[in-house]
């Protein structure tokens, strides 16, 4: 069925071009020397993920910069508790480090998007921390988007719901928009539930999928910036990986 809308994740899809914020993370900790397993590491990234999302530390002002400060802020911390001895002075280098791989990711998004919102309108639907239309205007993306779905609550981007609104936004039936995102589990397996088509940005995930191991997704990518040529030509099923 021809595609007349889009629906974009926005954290690790558009701003990584594919790679979990926990991936990278957990490259950077190594990078510095931190010294713990992954699994400790693992623990302080779901706290962290869980502290942001209680609504008391993030602002709706803040940039990514903040949120990333804020972010690493809080796993030190639960590491400190847990008994690990860390350099505090690192928490900026390792935002800013972070920042920058965004903001580079971001530059050549832009002309993706461009292309992408000159043909579909978009809209952008993410889990977040109450500030990404903040984020996507310190960006200078949110011109690109017809319209933005948030939400706050980790759970929520598990099921439809955030997806049901994103197809309401757009005016379509479900089956005329397609959901691009990162993650197996929390962008394709809810958006294809509700009937719409699916391109599956399969780089690096956070979770255990190595494969469309249950051949939901209609379209496999490698890099976002060969979305725009595969929607030129969109007739799904394609399935075969574009690498």
């Amino acid at each position: 069925m021809q595609a007349r809308g889009i629906l974009l994740n926005y954290e690790g899809t558009i701003d990584t071009n594919g790679q979990h914020w926990g991936a990278i993370l957990w490259h950077k900790f190594r990078k510095h020397h931190i010294t713990l397993d992954k699994s400790a590491f693992n623990k302080a990234y779901a706290y962290s993920e869980a502290a942001l999302a209680s609504g008391h530390i993030i602002q709706p002002d803040d940039t990514f910069m903040d949120v990333l400060v804020h972010k690493i802020t809080q796993q030190f911390d639960f590491l400190a508790d847990a008994g690990h001895q860390l350099d505090y002075s690192l928490i900026t280098a390792i935002a800013e480090e972070c920042d920058q791989l965004a903001q580079r990711t971001l530059r050549k998004a832009k002309t993706i998007l461009e292309s992408l919102s000159s043909a579909f309108p978009i809209v952008l639907v993410s889990n977040f921390y109450g500030n990404l239309n903040a984020v996507l205007a310190d960006f200078d993306i949110r011109k690109y988007f017809a319209d933005v779905v948030e939400t706050t609550d980790p759970k929520s981007h598990a099921d439809t719901a955030i997806y049901e609104q994103g197809v309401q936004r757009l005016g379509y039936a479900a089956e005329e928009c397609v959901a691009v995102g990162d993650s197996y589990n929390r962008d394709i397996l809810p958006s294809k539930e509700i009937g719409c088509q699916t391109v599956w940005l399969n780089v690096e995930s956070w979770e255990e999928w190595g494969i469309d191991e249950l051949g939901i997704s209609d379209a496999e990518i490698g890099d976002f910036n060969q979305l725009p040529r595969l929607l030129e030509q969109w007739d799904p099923p394609f399935l075969a990986p574009t690498r």
